[in-house]
């Protein structure tokens, strides 16, 4: 009755958080601060969303798609406030990967599969198991991610022109563009420049100006204005449409479901890790908190409503979301507000975007890739351990040569092996005599060896997470147990945990002792240790049970005397 009480039910985990602010009362002052901060994420979001496309080997107008659809789910059903959705770049590097093996419906059928797997997460509550993924593989496949974003962009950026099409694998791509130094075009490299500088000189003077939209519509002008010989999005894809496409199930069969699978998993477990990452973000910049778990099914919807639409995969933007905290937001209603805002913009501005260099879009990803590289977070970690280090270089190492999922996965093994090392080496076994009535005023601590001076009985503690990782140690501590004592007592008072190999452990050794002729005693066992124990077969005459260590000294003097 009382686990039910204080464990949140169905309602409490997954009502959108977007109920829980009308509930409070939501006014005319409340929406005229979602609108102004609407908007503000809006104009952010309107080049960011097309670059991003782009940037993934998709038309610009699928990342429209994607932030308008996608990003009102998110908002209307999440469970954060003031999560912001949309395309981000950290899908860049698989997007263009799954869009080169099968192709843009291969892609949308992924993301329709992946929005499937996040409600799975989220409703069977795995999504507080994300935050267990180590820090160091995810400031490892961040930096990653920001490195091959980076150079994505260069073609556009120095407006290169390959003789084939641009490799996809890291040493590959640098070995083309290398080779189409020579085809550098000037004007495309001054725009891109500019557009940095930009960028960079309003977030540094005119922090609360959209400097991304503001390069992109002065890089616009000055090409159209000079007649700059660069491409444009409308030389590249003929432009965009003015409205959202009619909604439509991608194809489905099961040998294209099969072959898009693993890339469908890939965006969801992605997926998952930075919507809460944003999540959290936007809880530290608060103080509200978000419902993991609730949250993870909106992403999913998203997904699965933005592959309806044509768009790609969805997730919560930590830049655009802290820029909704920022911009003052009071809930999900200035969420819903930006994809609108969005829709709007595509329904009257879609020409003009055909105008649009992009190199300037380059430089956009360009300025997102350098924020995104947590250098001061990698230079820390690399200084922190050695394990720690070498985490945080395989991820970082297999994101960059091989492939995003495999780093994730691999950085995350490694971190569990480390975190199971660390924990091993954090048990400790101390011999002596161990009732403090028996030391009172030693100083030395009730397991000082100087007070093991009963040599029919010994006595043990065993203290931190005695678990498989630290059963050879523990066993092998207590099979050098010198002589052959009367009695043994071992304290587990001070074992946060207890598994079955440790419980195997305890077993070996008792069945030892009792051939030698020595009784063992445990003391300061939980009940569900003891009933762990005896279903490995430890129970009373073989092993012994007491509450209290100075009971189990008691009597294990009393019958070694006897």
């Amino acid at each position: 009755m009382q686990a039910s009480a204080t464990r949140p039910g169905f309602t409490a985990l997954f009502t959108p958080k977007l109920l829980t602010v009308l509930r409070e009362g939501y006014g005319l002052g409340a929406l005229k601060a979602d609108i102004v901060a609407g908007l503000t994420v809006a104009i952010i979001a309107l080049p960011l969303s097309m670059a991003i496309a782009i940037a993934s080997g998709v038309p610009p107008e699928r990342g429209l798609y994607t932030a308008i659809v996608g990003g009102f789910l998110v908002s209307a059903l999440g469970g954060s406030r003031f999560q912001i959705g949309g395309p981000a770049g950290a899908f860049i590097v698989l997007v263009f990967a799954t869009v080169q093996a099968h192709g843009i419906d291969g892609l949308i059928l992924a993301t329709f599969l992946s929005g499937f797997i996040l409600l799975a997460i989220g409703f069977l509550r795995l999504g507080t198991f994300i935050k267990y993924v180590p820090y160091p593989v995810t400031v490892g496949f961040t930096s990653g991610i920001a490195v091959i974003i980076l150079t994505s962009q260069l073609k556009d950026f120095f407006g290169l022109t390959l003789t084939g099409a641009e490799p996809g694998p890291f040493i590959p791509k640098l070995q083309a563009l290398a080779e189409a130094a020579p085809t550098v075009n000037a004007a495309a490299l001054l725009l891109a420049l500019g557009s940095v500088a930009v960028i960079v000189g309003l977030r540094r003077w005119r922090p609360h100006w959209p400097g991304f939209l503001i390069a992109v519509v002065a890089a616009t002008l000055v090409a159209w204005a000079l007649g700059l010989p660069v491409e444009t999005i409308g030389s590249r894809f003929g432009g965009i449409p003015q409205m959202l496409p009619a909604p439509h199930l991608p194809e489905l069969s099961t040998e294209k479901i099969m072959a898009v699978l693993p890339a469908a998993f890939s965006f969801a477990l992605l997926g998952g890790i930075e919507s809460l990452l944003s999540a959290v973000v936007a809880d530290s910049m608060t103080g509200r908190r978000h419902r993991s778990n609730s949250e993870l099914v909106a992403q999913g919807a998203a997904n699965i409503g933005s592959a309806l639409f044509g768009g790609f995969c969805v997730t919560g933007t930590i830049a655009r979301t802290a820029a909704n905290v920022r911009a003052g937001a009071r809930g999900p209603v200035s969420g819903m507000l930006h994809s609108l805002f969005l829709l709007a913009f595509m329904l009257v501005a879609a020409p003009l975007a055909r105008f649009i260099p992009l190199a300037a879009l380059a430089a956009i990803l360009a300025v997102v890739a350098w924020n995104m590289a947590e250098k001061h977070q990698f230079a820390a970690l690399l200084r922190s351990s050695w394990g720690d280090a070498v985490v945080l270089l395989v991820t970082f190492l297999l994101v960059v040569f091989r492939d995003l999922t495999e780093g994730i996965l691999v950085g995350f093994g490694l971190g569990a092996l480390l975190f199971l090392h660390r924990m091993s080496e954090a048990v400790r076994v101390e011999h002596g005599v161990s009732s403090l009535t028996d030391q009172p005023d030693s100083g030395e601590g009730p397991y000082s060896a100087a007070n093991a001076t009963d040599d029919d009985v010994v006595v043990y503690r065993i203290a931190g997470a005695f678990f498989f990782g630290a059963a050879a140690a523990v066993g092998a501590a207590l099979d050098r147990i010198g002589g052959q004592p009367k009695a043994c007592v071992i304290d587990i008072g001070s074992v946060s945990f207890l598994d079955s190999t440790a419980a195997a452990t305890i077993e070996g050794f008792v069945r030892k002792a009792r051939q030698q002729g020595t009784n063992v005693y445990l003391a300061g066992a939980s009940q569900p240790v003891r009933k762990l124990l005896r279903t490995h077969g430890m129970r009373p005459p073989a092993l012994r049970f007491y509450s209290r260590l100075d009971d189990a000294i008691t009597a294990a003097r009393r019958d070694a005397a006897n």
